[in-house]
């Protein structure tokens, strides 16, 4: 008997946990007793695959009488599934399969941007992997004519993998094991909830820990678990985490723990006002991910998403619920004042005219992604330390906003980015080609333009008088402060 067909025909108990005030309970099914496809399982796996088997025994799961088969039985037209025992059973167990019992968390996390993560293959940033640091040396069933292993063992680690089943049923060792949250599954679904819930437990203290969500998120180009780590919040978090609760079924900041918030309190745990969500977007008011920041409503609207509908000042209200509970609402206003103003610091002084300027020097450079040196100097400004700064400041990193971030943009924008455009406009101005002579005016007249600007003014020694006067003071007091000290 199948998997679903088997699961509809059990008598059934419906659980119900109410996990936050005015919040739907997840839709849970309890059978009476372990089935006897899942016995039958039990009785070897015990012995072969022992740590699975304690990491069952002590999840809820257990208590509620689901077993292997409720999870990993399969249906005849599965394409990963195959005959193991007498049972057609499936390794993967995919958003879809855990969306049966578990409803609504499937439905949002298929809405977010995690599930699509899985999408970054063939873009830029795997060009870096798949070419500039990787080959085809990595030669599978899957993939007869080779892919790089720097891609199999980094980019889609995180962002997941296209799975690949072969003839037998077995998945292609190029794309698993794999529990990128963005995994491509061969049931159409998109993502891994064992990205977060680690299996076969599914410890509900284990997901709320930041180190969770650090697995992914840490690194030059987005170091949010290095950014929490500096903060009060991470600080506060290592002090007091005896007092944190974390093994709750009922989890309310404010209510059942005040003491710190991690990753999950911020953006996805209940509320005294809103339920638990499993779309991380729904409280966020700016993606940080694009050279320019963009509200989220816009990139969910290029993915087709449903929170294209949700605009950000609603998100933002989200997110602010989340802070007074253990903040004034003063001081939640201001600290939004102090990250708007960066982002918008970002946009005029760099991101903006070095995007410009970029598209300028484009045809006047090697079109090969990577293959001329400004390529890495542009993509690391926005997307190494331009984002650094930007991720800094949405979570209070002062180290990781300026000298990992706002310092590390300017140094390499005028010492790296801009000598770089220079020479390249020169040397088109100077060739026979009248056409890249034209690139090179226009991007030498840009140039001028931009360090014309008051935002860069002071780099060809033309500051303001009025604003160099005010250094001029500023820098004598200081020296009067400190003076023999």
């Amino acid at each position: 008997m199948t998997h679903r067909k088997y699961i509809a025909c059990l008598p059934m108990t419906v659980l119900i946990v109410a996990t936050t005030v005015d919040q739907a309970p997840a839709q849970s099914f309890a059978p009476p007793e372990l089935s006897a496809q899942t016995k039958e399982c039990i009785a070897c796996h015990k012995d072969t695959d022992h740590g699975l088997y304690q990491q069952w025994g002590a999840s809820k799961h257990y208590g509620a009488n689901v077993g292997c088969y409720e999870c990993h039985g399969a249906d005849e037209g599965d394409r990963d599934g195959f005959m193991h025992e007498g049972f057609r059973i499936s390794v993967l167990v995919t958003p879809k399969d855990c969306g049966r019992c578990h409803t609504k968390e499937a439905e949002e996390f298929t809405a977010s941007h995690h599930s699509k993560a899985g999408r970054i293959l063939g873009s830029l940033d795997n060009v870096l992997a798949e070419v500039v640091e990787g080959n085809r040396g990595m030669v599978t069933p899957g993939f007869p004519d080779g892919v790089s292993a720097a891609a199999v063992n980094g980019c889609w680690q995180c962002h997941g993998s296209e799975i690949k089943v072969l003839s037998n049923g077995r998945l292609d060792p190029a794309t698993y094991p794999n529990s990128g949250i963005g995994r491509i599954n061969p049931d159409g679904s998109e993502g891994a909830c064992n990205a977060c819930h680690l299996r076969h437990e599914f410890n509900v203290a284990q997901v709320r820990h930041p180190d969770t969500c650090g697995k992914c998120h840490l690194g030059p180009d987005h170091p949010q678990m290095e950014i929490y780590n500096e903060s009060k919040h991470g600080i506060a978090f290592r002090s007091n985490f005896a007092a944190m609760n974390m093994s709750s079924s009922k989890w309310v900041v404010g209510e059942d723990y005040w003491a710190a918030p991690t990753c999950a309190t911020c953006h996805a745990s209940a509320t005294k006002t809103q339920p638990i969500t499993h779309d991380v977007g729904a409280r966020i008011s700016w993606n940080n991910r694009p050279p320019i920041s963009v509200r989220p409503e816009v990139s969910d609207a290029k993915l087709g998403l449903p929170g294209a509908n949700m605009p950000w000042q609603t998100r933002r209200a989200n997110m602010q619920d989340v802070c007074v509970a253990c903040h004034q609402t003063q001081w939640v206003e201001n600290f939004y004042v102090q990250y708007d103003s960066l982002i918008d610091l970002y946009h005029k002084k760099f991101a903006e005219p070095g995007l410009e300027l970029y598209k300028l020097a484009k045809p006047l450079i090697r079109p090969v992604p990577f293959g001329n040196k400004i390529d890495f100097v542009w993509f690391e400004i926005w997307h190494h330390e331009g984002r650094r700064l930007r991720h800094g400041a949405s979570m209070m990193a002062p180290d990781y906003t300026h000298w990992h971030g706002t310092y590390e943009v300017a140094k390499n924008f005028y010492t790296e980015y801009i000598p770089e455009l220079q020479e390249l406009a020169e040397h088109a101005m100077q060739s026979s080609d009248e056409k890249k002579k034209a690139g090179g005016k226009a991007l030498q007249a840009k140039l001028d333009e931009v360090l014309a600007s008051s935002n860069h003014r002071w780099y060809l020694g033309k500051m303001d008088p009025a604003e160099a006067a005010k250094r001029k003071k500023a820098k004598e007091d200081f020296e009067a402060r400190y003076k023999g000290k």
